[in-house]
């Protein structure tokens, strides 16, 4: 692809399953050398789950998406970029020529989470050039799972280790940015409540899973998702964001816990208007026809599969469906090809960037109680044992 800037923007969206799109590596492409890969997380975002502050974290995370979403609409409203939802954290990547106005951003926004939030948003960046002059593979390509929603799927290991050389020299705030600057944050909202699955019987299920050697990625995680297929149906059937359950939170709880993280201070008008609005989005969701075409939009624009190394997804299901996925899992564990972590809990939450109310927004899914970083608190002690186990 000739003009760098327009990489991302230049794939094609592939309208085909996921375990099809897995089977041929000749539909992704290599990241140009001049683009950036940037990472956003939680510092102790364990011991923020542990303390109650799961939506916070969550919301933090949330947040640095609609910071550099919101960036890029100011610089180039036709650039378009991949971006990963991680629950305590996020990843994108850039290309060069707006990596310091996202970095100015970002910084912006971690000092606005620290005052508000009292969390420590950290961010960094490396280079894609690093990546490949250690012989690590990033590609990627783009998957349309329905007539909504577009994700980017990632092959190779470029992100994880750009992770963990960010996490090596973390920083949060630099204190570069202006004093009392407001990030542009336009678009966020968190009004669900708890979503809880179409059944009584179900559970919600977060998995992470890692397949670390580059040339088995595509193969093992495209067993994996066939196995998903089969066990819990399709990702419309195994979704846990449907029409039935979603319901909006109108507490004013709620909505000032949005307004702060927003615009960090207490505005009447704004509590008040939106706590209006809410209300009337109850019955108007409820009981017109446009209201439950925006339910059913929501449900279709849910983000609860990400592949970017890793494999992410959120999934509804039975104990039985679970028990039989874990068989699996733990037969490919054994074997060494992956290591995983799962949390099964009661519901999932969900927050969100709206762009415009009809096909523009994006609803970043993640489990109550620790979600993806409970999950990935499983996944880092199996890590642990296996470096004592090779140590001794």
């Amino acid at each position: 692809m000739a003009n760098d800037f327009d990489f991302y923007k230049n794939i094609s969206k592939k309208n085909i399953p996921l375990t099809e799109l897995l089977k041929d590596e000749e539909l992704f492409f290599e990241v140009p050398k001049s683009w950036s890969i940037v990472v956003t997380d939680v510092e102790n975002s364990t011991n923020a789950v542990a303390n109650g502050l799961h939506n916070d974290v969550n919301l933090s995370a949330t947040g640095s998406i609609v910071t550099v979403l919101n960036t890029l609409k100011t610089l180039d409203k036709k650039v378009k970029i991949p971006y990963f939802f991680g629950g305590d954290g996020s990843t994108f990547i850039v290309p060069d020529a707006v990596l310091q106005p996202i970095l100015l951003a970002l910084h912006n926004y971690s000092q606005h989470i620290k005052k508000t939030l009292q969390l420590s948003l950290r961010v960094g960046h490396l280079k894609v050039e690093q990546v490949y002059s250690n012989a690590i593979t990033l590609k990627i390509t783009k998957l349309r799972h329905n007539k909504y929603l577009t994700t980017p799927v990632v092959l190779g290991n470029g992100l994880k280790y750009a992770e963990r050389k960010i996490k090596e020299s973390f920083t949060g705030s630099n204190g570069t940015t202006k004093e009392n600057s407001a990030p542009d944050l336009n678009g966020m909202e968190c009004r669900w409540d708890e979503i809880y699955p179409n059944k009584n019987d179900k559970k919600v299920v977060c998995l992470l899973v890692n397949c670390n050697d580059e040339q088995l990625q595509a193969e093992v995680y495209g067993t994996i998702m066939k196995e998903i297929d089969a066990i819990f149906g399709t990702l419309e059937i195994r979704n846990p964001i449907s029409t039935l359950k979603l319901k909006l939170n109108s507490s004013l709880a709620k909505i000032r816990k949005e307004m702060y993280t927003k615009i960090g201070k207490h505005q009447l008008t704004y509590l008040v208007s939106n706590w209006l609005v809410t209300k009337i989005g109850t019955y108007y969701f409820k009981f017109f026809k446009s209201g439950k075409l925006y339910m059913y939009r929501v449900t279709q624009l849910s983000d609860t599969i990400m592949l970017d190394g890793y494999l992410n997804t959120v999934i509804s299901g039975t104990s039985e469906q679970v028990k039989r996925l874990k068989k699996l899992l733990d037969v490919l564990e054994s074997n060494n090809k992956i290591i995983y972590g799962i949390h099964i809990t009661h519901a999932s939450i969900m927050s969100c960037y709206i762009e415009d109310r009809k096909e523009k927004h994006i609803h970043f899914v993640d489990g109550t109680e620790g979600g993806y970083t409970s999950a990935a608190i499983m996944f880092k002690e199996k890590i642990k044992k296996i470096k004592l186990k090779n140590q001794q």
